[in-house]
């Protein structure tokens, strides 16, 4: 039998950092946690207390990084993957999946971009770049990426006040090398557009985007470009690209259907239905295909798998 397992993708922010929010409901311990092998995996050099990579070391492209996740997988013996991905990460992991068709079963997408960089996007990162190389992770490059990625409310909090996840992300951004980050971000801003290879992409997919996302523009594209067979798109109120943090339990019930297309059902969910609750989501559209919960459109049943804790001390 092939392990099933969930592979989380590559962002800026790390070590876990953006999917805390998620990880730690109490609905999606249930649904994922308990019931899937979880891989994480870290942009090189990205890893707490990582290293400064030396110079010499051949810059990456996206297609390396895409092979790079083949390689973790065959490090660890595993065939057939569900994958996890946020902003450049998804973009990661959608690559991944376009040269690695047989390896990946579905495709859970936050606020994913698929095209080239247009020229203001490439020209927004160059400044990036000269920031990182010049004076490190200072506080104008951290107030850029946190705006790119959270919304307005969450940035200004209650009353003016930041947001204990704004203060969070500043921490970590502190504590990533800066010409590490250099290295991942030149290789995102020299990314290829990936449209021809959506129209060819098989796998089942779940794309998430808030609504005040830069990237929400590029995430509805994308769906567009996939059949409506294979995916869906849900759009989250009030929220920036990382809907993983700010609106985590609108992803519940989406990521509970789509699971339900590989054969995996938790009784209680349906129970609830029946009894006419409905779970409190800021979820404003949510197009789920019905051949999404098809087995039979599938042709794979899933197993899932405990997840193995030490108790070791």
């Amino acid at each position: 039998m092939s392990m099933i397992c969930l592979i989380l993708g590559l962002t800026i922010f790390t070590d876990m950092s953006c999917f805390q929010g998620l990880f730690f409901c109490p609905e999606a311990a249930s649904l994922l946690l308990h019931n899937f092998c979880i891989y994480h995996i870290d942009a090189p050099g990205h890893e707490l207390g990582a290293d400064v990579i030396s110079s010499d070391v051949p810059l990456l492209s996206v297609d390396d990084l895409a092979d790079q996740v083949a390689e973790v997988l065959d490090f660890f013996r595993l065939k057939e993957v569900l994958c996890l991905g946020v902003t450049a990460g998804a973009y990661i992991l959608t690559l991944f999946a376009m040269k690695y068709k047989e390896r990946v079963l579905g495709l859970i997408l936050v606020s994913p971009i698929c095209k080239a960089p247009s020229w203001t996007e490439w020209l927004y990162n160059k400044v990036l770049l000269n920031l990182l190389y010049l004076y490190g992770m200072c506080g104008v490059l951290k107030e850029c990426l946190i705006q790119r990625y959270f919304s307005k409310e969450i940035r200004c909090g209650m009353y003016g006040a930041e947001s204990d996840i704004i203060q969070g992300c500043r921490r970590l951004l502190n504590e990533r090398q800066s010409l590490n980050v250099m290295r991942f971000l030149q290789a995102i801003n020299e990314r290829h557009d990936l449209t021809d290879g959506l129209k060819e992409l098989q796998c089942k997919t779940l794309i998430f985007v808030g609504e005040s996302s830069q990237f929400r523009d590029e995430s509805v594209y994308m769906s567009a470009k996939m059949s409506k067979k294979s995916c869906a798109l849900v759009e989250v109120r009030a929220c920036g690209s990382l809907v993983t943090e700010e609106h985590p339990y609108a992803m519940i019930i989406p990521m509970e259907f789509f699971l339900m297309g590989f054969g995996y059902h938790r009784p209680h969910f349906a129970s609830s239905l029946s009894n006419g609750s409905k779970p409190a989501s800021p979820s404003t559209h949510s197009c789920i295909a019905p051949e999404l919960l098809s087995l039979e459109s599938l042709g794979i049943k899933l197993k899932p798998i405990k997840t193995r804790v030490s108790t070791e001390v």
